[in-house]
């Protein structure tokens, strides 16, 4: 299915965040590759589901490969997939440490370095990655230090990445969160986790996926880490 019309792949793009952002684009008319640990292909035939673990560099050249294949370009990389744990410091275990890394960097290194390459060789793309507010502000109660090791460094990545490539037409940036209202946090939470915010509620999908509309549609934008957090990394 080769032709001019853009294509987006998301990482992550199963359900919650990532869920959102394929709808977006799809509405936006891109071809989307939605990549996900664990995915079915359903029946929009401009949507390409993708099984497999990226924080694996097999499965992440595999994934590009199959993108290229399947749809001959890739002009957007949307780095949504990551994993969450929140311990005290010293009760992260050896297991929730490298689970982390692998889907957090590993996943984020593998998969963005392919995706470079081939839009290199179109002389154009966009990537952008979902990090997280807590690596500019912790707070107090929630102990994130794998959070802020790993997705701090993705958001100091976008950075070097961004100046490397401005002048080979390819923009890089992140858009930063504070917490969102999907299923992975329990209803009980909702109360503590809206009182985080300086704006005192949640942000919904729809706010992460319209600031990467934002990013998307902004050329002159490259190298930036928008907070979509309620004030939360502004101050308390």
């Amino acid at each position: 299915m080769h032709g001019t019309q853009k294509v987006a792949l998301v990482t992550g793009g199963s359900q919650g965040i990532g869920a959102g952002l394929v709808k977006a684009f799809r509405d936006r008319d891109y071809c989307v590759a939605s990549a996900s640990r664990s995915i079915t292909q359903g029946n929009d035939p401009k949507v390409l589901a993708l099984a497999g673990d990226i924080g694996d560099r097999a499965t992440a050249e595999r994934i590009v490969r199959e993108v290229m294949a399947h749809f001959g370009r890739i002009d957007t990389l949307v780095n949504n997939a990551g994993v969450f744990i929140a311990k005290p410091f010293t009760e992260y275990s050896d297991e929730d440490f490298l689970s982390k890394l692998s889907t957090n960097v590993s996943g984020f290194f593998h998969i963005t370095q392919n995706v470079v390459m081939e839009m290199l060789r179109q002389g154009s793309g966009h990537i952008v990655s979902i990090t997280t507010s807590l690596t500019d502000q912790a707070i107090a109660g929630m102990p994130t230090v794998l959070a802020n090791l790993t997705k701090g460094g993705i958001n100091s990545a976008t950075k070097a990445l961004a100046i490397e490539y401005a002048t080979r037409g390819i923009r890089v940036n992140a858009v930063s969160p504070g917490v969102i209202n999907t299923p992975m946090h329990s209803p009980e939470s909702h109360s503590f986790l809206a009182g985080i915010h300086p704006m005192k509620r949640m942000g919904e999908i729809d706010d992460i996926v319209d600031a990467v509309l934002y990013l998307e549609s902004a050329g002159f934008v490259t190298g930036e880490i928008l907070h979509v957090d309620g004030g939360q990394s502004a101050g308390h």
